[in-house]
Protein backbone atom coordinates (compact mmCIF):
# COMPACT_ATOMS: atom_id res chain seq x y z
CA UNK A 1 0.00 0.00 0.00
CA UNK A 2 1.44 3.72 -0.86
CA UNK A 3 1.70 6.17 1.82
CA UNK A 4 -0.21 9.08 2.23
CA UNK A 5 2.97 10.83 1.87
CA UNK A 6 4.36 8.75 -0.88
CA UNK A 7 1.71 9.53 -3.42
CA UNK A 8 1.64 13.01 -2.62
CA UNK A 9 5.13 13.53 -3.83
CA UNK A 10 4.41 11.54 -6.52
CA UNK A 11 1.47 13.25 -7.73
CA UNK A 12 3.30 16.53 -6.93
CA UNK A 13 6.25 15.86 -9.30
CA UNK A 14 3.62 15.05 -12.21
CA UNK A 15 1.24 18.01 -11.29
CA UNK A 16 4.88 20.36 -11.07
CA UNK A 17 6.07 18.94 -14.91
CA UNK A 18 2.57 19.74 -15.85
CA UNK A 19 2.81 23.33 -14.73
CA UNK A 20 6.44 23.90 -16.21
CA UNK A 21 4.98 22.67 -19.74
CA UNK A 22 1.67 24.22 -19.75
CA UNK A 23 3.49 27.59 -19.03
CA UNK A 24 5.83 27.62 -21.62
CA UNK A 25 3.07 25.95 -24.44
CA UNK A 26 0.81 28.77 -23.26
CA UNK A 27 3.47 31.50 -24.41
CA UNK A 28 4.16 29.79 -27.38
CA UNK A 29 0.61 29.22 -28.60
CA UNK A 30 -0.31 32.59 -26.91
CA UNK A 31 -3.10 30.47 -24.97
CA UNK A 32 -4.29 32.44 -21.65
CA UNK A 33 -6.04 29.12 -20.66
CA UNK A 34 -3.14 27.17 -20.61
CA UNK A 35 -1.27 29.74 -18.49
CA UNK A 36 -4.00 29.98 -16.06
CA UNK A 37 -3.94 25.76 -15.62
CA UNK A 38 -0.28 26.46 -14.72
CA UNK A 39 -1.12 28.64 -12.03
CA UNK A 40 -3.26 26.42 -10.76
CA UNK A 41 -1.05 23.36 -11.00
CA UNK A 42 1.39 25.49 -8.94
CA UNK A 43 -1.12 25.53 -6.40
CA UNK A 44 -1.54 22.17 -6.35
CA UNK A 45 1.54 21.16 -5.86
CA UNK A 46 1.50 23.30 -2.80
CA UNK A 47 -1.51 21.80 -1.42
CA UNK A 48 0.44 17.99 -2.09
CA UNK A 49 3.74 19.18 -0.22
CA UNK A 50 1.43 20.59 2.45
CA UNK A 51 -0.29 17.09 3.05
CA UNK A 52 3.27 15.55 2.50
CA UNK A 53 4.72 17.39 5.19
CA UNK A 54 1.99 17.29 7.50
CA UNK A 55 1.80 13.59 7.05
CA UNK A 56 5.56 13.77 8.34
CA UNK A 57 5.06 15.48 11.33
CA UNK A 58 2.17 13.10 11.93
CA UNK A 59 4.29 9.96 11.49
CA UNK A 60 6.91 11.53 13.95
CA UNK A 61 4.48 12.45 16.56
CA UNK A 62 3.06 9.12 16.79
CA UNK A 63 6.63 7.74 16.45
CA UNK A 64 5.43 4.95 13.35
CA UNK A 65 9.30 3.40 13.92
CA UNK A 66 8.75 1.46 10.63
CA UNK A 67 9.02 4.53 8.74
CA UNK A 68 13.14 4.57 8.08
CA UNK A 69 13.54 8.99 8.81
CA UNK A 70 11.00 8.36 12.14
CA UNK A 71 13.82 5.68 13.58
CA UNK A 72 16.18 7.76 12.54
CA UNK A 73 15.80 10.95 13.63
CA UNK A 74 13.60 10.52 16.94
CA UNK A 75 12.08 8.65 20.06
CA UNK A 76 9.57 8.10 22.64
CA UNK A 77 11.72 10.20 24.95
CA UNK A 78 12.14 12.83 22.49
CA UNK A 79 10.30 15.77 23.77
CA UNK A 80 7.43 17.00 21.72
CA UNK A 81 9.15 20.35 20.35
CA UNK A 82 12.17 18.68 19.01
CA UNK A 83 10.11 15.56 17.80
CA UNK A 84 8.52 18.75 15.51
CA UNK A 85 11.73 20.07 14.49
CA UNK A 86 13.23 16.49 13.63
CA UNK A 87 10.98 17.20 10.24
CA UNK A 88 14.23 19.29 9.00
CA UNK A 89 16.96 17.17 11.64
CA UNK A 90 17.67 14.58 8.45
CA UNK A 91 18.30 14.92 5.09
CA UNK A 92 14.93 13.77 3.21
CA UNK A 93 12.88 16.00 6.16
CA UNK A 94 14.98 19.37 5.25
CA UNK A 95 14.59 18.48 1.36
CA UNK A 96 11.00 18.11 1.98
CA UNK A 97 10.83 21.41 4.21
CA UNK A 98 12.74 23.49 1.52
CA UNK A 99 10.39 22.25 -0.31
CA UNK A 100 7.57 23.66 1.02
CA UNK A 101 9.01 27.31 1.90
CA UNK A 102 9.44 27.28 -1.76
CA UNK A 103 5.99 26.03 -3.29
CA UNK A 104 4.02 28.51 -0.38
CA UNK A 105 6.52 31.39 -1.48
CA UNK A 106 5.37 30.40 -5.09
CA UNK A 107 1.87 30.59 -4.57
CA UNK A 108 2.65 34.10 -2.74
CA UNK A 109 3.95 35.40 -5.72
CA UNK A 110 1.06 34.05 -8.19
CA UNK A 111 -0.83 35.41 -6.14
CA UNK A 112 0.24 39.01 -5.89
CA UNK A 113 0.90 39.11 -9.80
CA UNK A 114 -2.14 37.61 -10.73
CA UNK A 115 -3.25 40.80 -12.33
CA UNK A 116 -0.15 42.56 -13.31
CA UNK A 117 3.26 41.35 -14.95
CA UNK A 118 1.79 39.24 -16.97
CA UNK A 119 3.99 38.66 -19.88
CA UNK A 120 6.73 38.01 -17.26
CA UNK A 121 4.43 35.33 -15.42
CA UNK A 122 4.39 32.18 -17.56
CA UNK A 123 8.43 32.46 -17.15
CA UNK A 124 8.20 33.39 -13.18
CA UNK A 125 5.78 30.41 -13.15
CA UNK A 126 7.78 27.64 -15.09
CA UNK A 127 10.96 28.66 -13.59
CA UNK A 128 10.05 28.15 -9.93
CA UNK A 129 8.09 25.45 -10.89
CA UNK A 130 11.14 23.81 -12.90
CA UNK A 131 13.31 24.29 -9.17
CA UNK A 132 9.99 22.55 -7.20
CA UNK A 133 10.86 19.41 -9.91
CA UNK A 134 14.17 19.14 -8.83
CA UNK A 135 13.45 18.58 -5.28
CA UNK A 136 10.25 16.53 -6.44
CA UNK A 137 13.14 14.32 -7.92
CA UNK A 138 15.17 14.19 -5.12
CA UNK A 139 12.31 13.36 -2.71
CA UNK A 140 10.96 10.20 -4.68
CA UNK A 141 14.26 8.49 -6.11
CA UNK A 142 17.06 9.90 -4.12
CA UNK A 143 16.11 10.41 -0.98
CA UNK A 144 12.52 9.03 -0.12
CA UNK A 145 11.42 10.23 3.55
CA UNK A 146 8.68 7.87 3.70
CA UNK A 147 10.60 4.80 3.39
CA UNK A 148 9.26 1.51 4.95
CA UNK A 149 11.80 -0.62 7.47
CA UNK A 150 11.48 -4.35 7.03
CA UNK A 151 10.54 -4.75 10.60
CA UNK A 152 9.55 -2.35 13.56
CA UNK A 153 11.88 -1.11 15.69
CA UNK A 154 10.91 -1.05 19.45
CA UNK A 155 13.06 2.65 19.93
CA UNK A 156 14.14 5.03 17.13
CA UNK A 157 17.70 6.14 17.63
CA UNK A 158 16.70 9.75 18.64
CA UNK A 159 17.83 13.28 17.64
CA UNK A 160 21.81 13.93 17.48
CA UNK A 161 22.22 15.67 20.59
CA UNK A 162 23.58 18.29 18.76
CA UNK A 163 20.24 19.58 17.22
CA UNK A 164 18.53 19.30 20.40
CA UNK A 165 18.82 22.72 20.56
CA UNK A 166 16.38 26.02 20.99
CA UNK A 167 18.59 27.67 18.05
CA UNK A 168 18.67 24.30 15.88
CA UNK A 169 14.50 24.81 15.88
CA UNK A 170 14.81 28.60 14.45
CA UNK A 171 18.14 28.61 12.51
CA UNK A 172 17.31 26.43 9.80
CA UNK A 173 14.06 27.39 9.13
CA UNK A 174 15.60 30.93 8.95
CA UNK A 175 18.03 30.11 6.28
CA UNK A 176 15.77 28.37 4.34
CA UNK A 177 13.51 30.99 4.27
CA UNK A 178 16.58 33.24 3.05
CA UNK A 179 17.98 31.34 0.54
CA UNK A 180 14.21 30.28 -1.07
CA UNK A 181 13.39 33.58 -1.17
CA UNK A 182 16.28 34.91 -3.50
CA UNK A 183 14.52 31.86 -5.72
CA UNK A 184 12.05 34.65 -6.54
CA UNK A 185 14.39 37.80 -8.07
CA UNK A 186 16.43 35.19 -9.82
CA UNK A 187 13.30 34.12 -11.45
CA UNK A 188 11.93 37.35 -12.78
CA UNK A 189 15.65 38.40 -13.85
CA UNK A 190 15.35 35.17 -15.99
CA UNK A 191 11.68 36.36 -17.17
CA UNK A 192 12.84 39.91 -17.79
CA UNK A 193 16.00 38.17 -20.24
CA UNK A 194 13.76 35.86 -21.78
CA UNK A 195 11.57 38.29 -22.75
CA UNK A 196 13.74 41.55 -23.43
CA UNK A 197 12.10 43.76 -20.77
CA UNK A 198 15.34 44.76 -18.99
CA UNK A 199 13.70 47.66 -17.24
CA UNK A 200 12.90 48.30 -13.83
CA UNK A 201 9.64 46.59 -13.73
CA UNK A 202 11.03 43.38 -12.34
CA UNK A 203 13.72 44.81 -10.13
CA UNK A 204 10.72 46.80 -8.61
CA UNK A 205 8.75 44.09 -8.31
CA UNK A 206 11.45 41.88 -6.49
CA UNK A 207 12.84 44.61 -4.48
CA UNK A 208 10.77 43.01 -1.17
CA UNK A 209 11.34 39.84 -1.53
CA UNK A 210 14.72 40.78 -1.99
CA UNK A 211 14.80 42.62 1.15
CA UNK A 212 13.05 39.53 2.85
CA UNK A 213 15.72 36.83 1.58
CA UNK A 214 18.53 38.94 3.03
CA UNK A 215 16.89 39.81 6.62
CA UNK A 216 15.91 35.96 6.70
CA UNK A 217 19.55 34.92 5.71
CA UNK A 218 21.11 37.42 8.30
CA UNK A 219 18.83 35.90 10.83
CA UNK A 220 19.97 32.61 9.71
CA UNK A 221 23.66 33.41 10.67
CA UNK A 222 23.25 35.30 13.51
CA UNK A 223 21.56 31.99 14.81
CA UNK A 224 23.66 29.96 13.43
CA UNK A 225 26.36 31.66 15.57
CA UNK A 226 24.72 31.72 18.84
CA UNK A 227 24.15 28.04 18.21
CA UNK A 228 27.92 27.49 17.65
Amino acid sequence: MIDIGSLALALGLVVAAYAVVMSLAGVLWRRRDLIASAEHAAYAVWGLTVIAVAYLLQLLVTHDFNVEYVAAYSSTTLPLNYTITALWGGQQGSLLFWLLILTSITSVVLLQNRERNRDLMPYVTAILMIVSVFFLLMLNFITPPFQRLAFTPAEGRDLNPLLQNYWMQIHPPSLYLGYVGCAVPFAFAMAALITGKLGDIWIRTTRRWTQFAWFFLTLGNLFGAEWA
